[in-house]
């Protein structure tokens, strides 16, 4: 055989491998490229951010979980904070008649027992419940409980209006008789209250209305550590006896029981009531200095003596 013939046979031996090397590289080579432009393209490329899974975007991601404090938190808003009012000053009480009748409503709330004698049968004044005037925040002040009528009361079980209110005070904390609703004193009172309350929102609870929630006692309510409250703390103005201290024949210091104070249908008389009254507001000028125990202790002392009856149990 020629050399020319061995070399084609040699060439016809080796075609197989040849064939497949050229197929492999066809395959092969365009896969090379693309992954090196793919490469260069991730590099490139902006990350993309992580993102908390949630049921409406379920993204894995390795960001750790809030504890569950902080989680309620962000998903809890804040309580509605009471909004805050402030009374006009005297100084702008109007002139001409609607004023006068305004200073005359003024005048019957704080010296009740000459300008509104005949409607009330114990020697209180309305100011002694209701402080400064009627203005005194945590003290019943008139402001914030003029916006917040009409309203269902549980005492009487019926939607009352701010006269009814007033009606009741005069029933109860006087211990005497409601003027008529077109009397002068109740027009008075009302329109006193209204002016106190102007530019208050309506039906807006007010911050410094009534008295503030006082706590549960640590213990029980107990009558002889309210005795030691009392002469530590109240005999000094409303005598050693609870009758009050009389000045040219007028209470200067209200009595705390016996005839000439509120009956056992006035609020005062529920312990709730006169407790967080006490702890706000007294020793006069001294509110929040006792504590919670002795808030409620002085008040199950006071409330333990004999006082006119509710006149409900009289009907």
């Amino acid at each position: 055989m020629t050399p020319k013939s061995e070399r084609v046979l040699l060439d016809v031996k080796y075609l197989p491998f040849w064939i497949l090397a050229g197929v492999s590289l066809f395959i092969i080579l365009p896969i090379l490229v693309l992954t090196l432009i793919q490469g260069k393209d991730d590099k490139t490329a902006t990350p993309t951010p992580l993102v908390r899974a949630t049921p409406s975007h379920p993204v894995i991601s390795n960001l750790p979980e809030p504890d569950a404090g902080q989680a309620d938190a962000a998903h809890i808003a804040p309580a509605a904070q009471p909004a805050s009012f402030t009374p006009p000053a005297e100084s702008a009480m109007p002139s001409g008649e609607l004023g006068d009748t305004i200073k005359l409503g003024r005048n019957i709330f704080v010296h009740t027992q000459v300008y509104a004698k005949g409607l009330v049968g114990n020697g209180l004044n309305c100011v002694n419940c209701h402080l400064d005037a009627g203005r005194k925040t945590d003290s019943a002040p008139l402001w914030a409980a003029y916006v917040m009528f009409p309203a269902y009361r549980d005492k009487n079980h019926k939607v009352n209006s701010f006269e009814d209110r007033l009606a009741g005070c005069f029933r109860f904390s006087m211990n005497g008789t409601a003027p008529e609703y077109n009397s002068k004193e109740m027009i008075a009172l009302t329109s006193y209250s209204y002016w106190l309350a102007k530019g208050a929102p309506t039906g807006v609870e007010l911050a410094g209305r009534g008295y503030p929630k006082l706590a549960n006692p640590p213990l029980p309510a107990d009558v002889q550590r309210g005795a030691n409250v009392y002469q530590a703390n109240c005999a000094l103005c409303h005598g050693a006896n609870g009758l009050g201290t009389q000045v040219n024949g007028s209470y200067a210091f209200p009595p705390l029981w016996g005839k000439d104070s509120y009956n056992a249908g006035a609020g005062m008389h529920s312990a709730k009531n006169a407790a967080a009254f006490i702890r706000a507001n007294m020793p006069l000028g001294k509110g929040n200095s006792l504590s919670v125990q002795q808030a409620w202790d002085v008040a199950a002392f006071v409330n333990s003596h004999e006082r006119p009856v509710d006149p409900r149990a009289k009907q």
